[in-house]
């Protein structure tokens, strides 16, 4: 019963993404003097999960209730239109190190909303 609970599997997508994006800006990151390289990202969670929301078809998960299914999916990176430097680097550490600190706040939240509904749960279940 406990694991088709979309709460938890929002959590679950939401950290999958933050772990994807974390290994996205390392890689720009330790990529930050290589002549040519172009750094990358993914997309926001907020837009990977308006597309998912919107193609997505509703399921019956039990007699009298629908719900819509997020799934943790991979996010394909994408290279950002930053300015490039003379070697043709478009690496921007302060770019990077921002994006890594709203990757922490991202993952912090997933943490968060998963701790708070197993408290939920488990008052519920008066434990």
């Amino acid at each position: 019963m406990f694991k088709s609970l979309e709460i938890f599997k929002a959590s679950h997508a939401m950290a999958t993404h933050a772990a994807t994006r974390q290994a996205v800006v390392a890689e720009n990151m330790a990529n930050a003097d290589t002549p040519k390289y172009q750094a990358r990202d993914i997309a926001p969670f907020k837009e990977v999960y308006r597309s998912q929301e919107g193609n997505s078809a509703m399921r019956v998960t039990r007699e009298g209730h629908t719900g819509g299914a997020l799934e943790a999916r991979s996010a394909s990176p994408f290279e950002s239109k930053l300015e490039t430097s003379p070697n043709g680097n478009s690496v921007s550490l302060e770019e990077e190190m921002l994006k890594s600190v709203e990757v922490k706040r991202q993952h912090d939240r997933a943490l968060a909303i998963y701790k708070h509904s197993l408290g939920v749960i488990r008052t519920s279940l008066g434990r």
